[in-house]
């Protein structure tokens, strides 16, 4: 049978089982109850705002911290939908499984993790390859690289080397090193420009026209002289994707027995041209190629941000720029502007390039290319004008810009919105100087932008014509304001400081450029 039990008073329950030393001690020790509710939605933290800018006294449970945060995020736009940026946006489960094991792990601890940094060694080798670089253990005989926290860095590092071997060399010849230039074209990417003003080099430019957007090699080898540092050619320009003609650069550079370096911003082209046209001449096969950087979370297919440089040899990389550091136990090598950084961009980077070889990369650049180039005809089909290059001869991109014409009451950016009122981020931008403001749009295609999405794209865009074509100047301003107001980051900044707005000293701030999204 069931044996009865007593219901005894709370104070005859705790009191029975206590010493009497320890009834006596009174202790202030914290004693908040805690809350258990049905949902997360029925905690207290739920009436309340998220801490903005004081960091809070007390604790939440971790399920209410994450879903407070997941809902604030659930506001961001959709990454899928986002086809202003070159950035990946889709990787595998098992990658995904792999980078976040890899999360604990400080990339820069050798000596704690050497199959991480062989891993970064092993992915050097595969796209130093990937770009014709010369093989060798020997000093100064095969390349060497390094991984990135992206581009930027990448072209921060590269910059510094050849600033710093151009002013060696002017040193030992005894000669002023203190008007060092570099240069490039016009629609640079911004880090350029950061990096031409952080480290002190002139920036002389290479304009775009009406009609040429990329640098013209005669322009440009013209504008070499004592105090160039280098030249930046860039495999696939920000605006348009076209693919600029490195070597036309380095056989005028040989003609006129000039010995500057080229250093090619490959940042989203290095992961194409390789699959799409190999036989593509940009890379270490031309002999004043020097050192090449390239973005692995564009069209490497990685989750941001990992990037790459490679040097052709230890020869232009100065020896006075690399430290060797006892740190945690093991000697080492190191060429960054950072220091410690995760593994897992690097191990995600290696999980693509053995998962899906050659031939997975091929096979989807192949795809992009087609996926591009049916975007590119069915735009021009709706009137636009195409500004970027089909078949191979640019990025898996697509600019475009509307027909000049007096009577139409909208422009490149009021389609930009009218889009972004159906969820698409397809970004409009005013081109670089010298072009008489000529205003694009631009789509990205990525590894996720189906040929079915492309579909509802166009879809949107004809129809978004549609209402603008029925609407006046006056509505279809009133409705812009509205938009960049409430349906776009930049119109509910606040964390812009006052003092750094509206700046003047980059190409952006001089001439109206818009600064493009990578």
């Amino acid at each position: 049978m069931v044996h009865l039990s007593t219901i005894p008073d709370e104070n005859q329950a705790i009191n029975g089982k206590l010493a009497d030393g320890i009834k006596k001690a009174h202790l202030q020790l914290v004693n908040d109850d805690d809350s258990f509710t049905t949902s997360v939605y029925g905690s207290r933290f739920a009436a309340r705002d998220l801490p903005k800018h004081e960091m809070p006294e007390a604790e939440m449970s971790r399920d209410v911290a994450y879903r407070l945060i997941k809902d604030h995020l659930s506001l961001d736009g959709n990454p899928i939908l986002n086809l202003a940026s070159f950035v990946t946006t889709y990787m595998e489960e098992e990658a995904e499984k792999l980078m976040v094991e890899s999360f604990s792990k400080n990339f820069i601890d050798y000596e704690e993790y050497p199959q991480s940094a062989d891993i970064q060694n092993r992915c050097v080798s595969m796209i130093g390859r990937l770009f014709h670089a010369p093989t060798g253990v020997e000093e100064e005989v095969g390349a060497v690289g390094t991984s990135c926290v992206g581009s930027s860095e990448a072209i921060m590092l590269a910059v510094l080397a050849m600033k710093r071997r151009w002013k060696n060399k002017r040193i030992e010849e005894g000669k002023a090193y203190d008007r060092p230039n570099i240069v490039m074209s016009s629609a640079v990417q911004v880090c350029w420009e950061k990096a031409a003003r952080y480290f002190e080099v002139e920036e002389k430019l290479v304009y775009c026209t009406e009609e040429r957007y990329v640098i013209d090699p005669e322009e440009t080898v013209n504008l070499v002289d004592e105090n160039t540092i280098g030249i930046c050619a860039i495999l696939g320009t920000t605006y348009t994707g076209e693919y600029e003609d490195v070597k036309a650069v380095n056989d005028l550079l040989t003609k006129k027995g000039l010995n500057t370096p080229i250093h090619v911003d490959a940042a989203s082209g290095g992961f194409v041209v390789p699959f799409v046209v190999p036989d593509l001449e940009w890379d270490f096969r031309l002999e004043h190629v020097v050192s090449i950087n390239v973005s692995g979370h564009k069209y490497g297919l990685v989750y941001p941000g990992v990037g790459w440089v490679v040097w052709r040899s230890a020869e232009y990389l100065p020896q006075e720029l690399v430290f060797n550091i006892n740190y945690l136990g093991a000697d080492q090598a190191s060429f960054t502007l950072n220091f410690s950084k995760g593994a897992s961009q690097v191990i995600g980077q290696y999980y693509q390039l053995i998962r899906l070889g050659k031939h997975g990369y091929r096979a989807i650049m192949s795809n992009l290319t087609r996926t591009a180039n049916y975007l590119s005809d069915s735009l021009a089909a709706l009137g636009f004008i195409i500004m970027s290059k089909k078949s191979g001869e640019g990025l898996p991109l697509v600019a475009f810009r509307l027909q000049p014409q007096e009577d139409r009451n909208y422009d490149e950016f009021a389609l930009a919105h009218q889009l972004r009122v159906r969820g698409w981020v397809v970004p409009a931008y005013t081109m670089a100087p010298n072009t008489k403001n000529l205003k694009m749009l631009r789509v990205v295609v990525r590894e996720d932008f189906t040929r079915n999405r492309c579909d509802s794209l166009i879809t949107d865009i004809k129809q978004s014509q549609q209402l603008l074509e029925q609407m006046d100047r006056e509505s279809i301003k009133k409705q812009q304001e509205f938009i960049h107001k409430h349906n776009t980051s930049s119109g509910k900044a606040t964390h812009n400081h006052p003092k750094f707005r509206r700046e003047k000293h980059s190409i952006q701030g001089k001439t109206g450029k818009t600064h493009a999204i990578c």
